[in-house]
């Protein structure tokens, strides 16, 4: 399966905030978005799964069109592209297992789920997706007691939940300090490559780009201006991505140099 985006516009006002992006994802990449803030990197990543509608332009996935989607096949497109956000959005009074199960309500009937109702099935699906990002331990507790990288694994494990085909990570380390930075990094990444989950990431950090995502899109003013591996973005490109100096786009600040290697996790398939 393949990820086709062609010639994305998006408009508020006069402004574009994405011009003619075009590009496509092979099943199975880990793809980085970088550029500036404003760029139109949550843009695209909230248009692909349709949060926010694109004014022109297609979105193609193994061939079917997505743009075209309405009322349940586009419940259905939103759960096998499955979004994780920088403030995590989950439910602070609830404990974990109750925030990973909303991720199977496009799965069980909207009154199942308000009263809580779910299947053994939705169950050992979610149990698998905590053990999956090594919080199953945590099940029981309430989310907001959590740290910031706990509960963003949570929300990944949310993710897993609606047992997506593609994953939409929106600055998914943007407000954790740099452990929890590579735990969330690490736990994206064997997702990648022991599952097979197609993941387009935006991140700030030039460094964490170049290190986990095996190509890597940049965008300036909306517009695509870099499409190529870590290896072909040098720092004069970078410079031209950024219009400053490379270390002020965070590579000489590099929050993989600021703690010791975690520890690999235990997944299982």
């Amino acid at each position: 399966m393949t990820l086709e985006i062609n010639s994305l516009t998006k408009i508020f006002g006069t402004a574009k905030a994405l011009d003619a992006v075009t590009f496509s994802v092979p099943t199975g990449s880990l793809v980085g978005v970088i550029g500036r803030s404003g760029a139109g990197k949550s843009t695209l990543l909230r248009a692909i799964n349709r949060l926010s509608d694109a004014t022109s332009g297609q979105i193609l996935f193994n061939g079917a069109d997505v743009s075209a989607y309405k009322a349940a096949d586009l419940l259905r497109w939103r759960a096998r592209a499955a979004m994780v956000f920088q403030q995590f959005n989950l439910a602070g009074r609830l404990d974990v297992m109750t925030n990973v199960l909303l991720g199977r309500l496009s799965h069980v009937s909207t009154l199942r789920a308000a009263l809580n109702l779910y299947s053994e099935t939705d169950r050992a699906i979610a149990t698998a997706a905590l053990d999956l990002v090594d919080m199953a331990d945590y099940a029981a507790q309430r989310a907001e007691s959590l740290s910031g990288g706990q509960q963003q694994r949570v929300a990944i494990a949310r993710a897993l939940a609606q047992e997506p085909e593609l994953i939409l990570a929106d600055e998914p380390v943007a407000s954790l300090d740099p452990r929890n930075t590579r735990i969330v990094m690490d736990t994206l990444q064997r997702l990648n490559r022991e599952f097979g989950i197609t993941i387009l990431v935006n991140l700030h950090s030039i460094d964490l780009a170049r290190h986990y995502c095996d190509r890597l899109i940049g965008l300036q003013g909306g517009r695509m201006f870099f499409d190529g591996t870590a290896a072909q973005l040098t720092d004069g490109v970078v410079r031209d991505l950024y219009g400053m100096e490379s270390g002020e786009a965070g590579v000489e600040n590099n929050p993989l140099s600021a703690v010791q290697p975690v520890a690999n996790m235990e997944m299982t398939k």
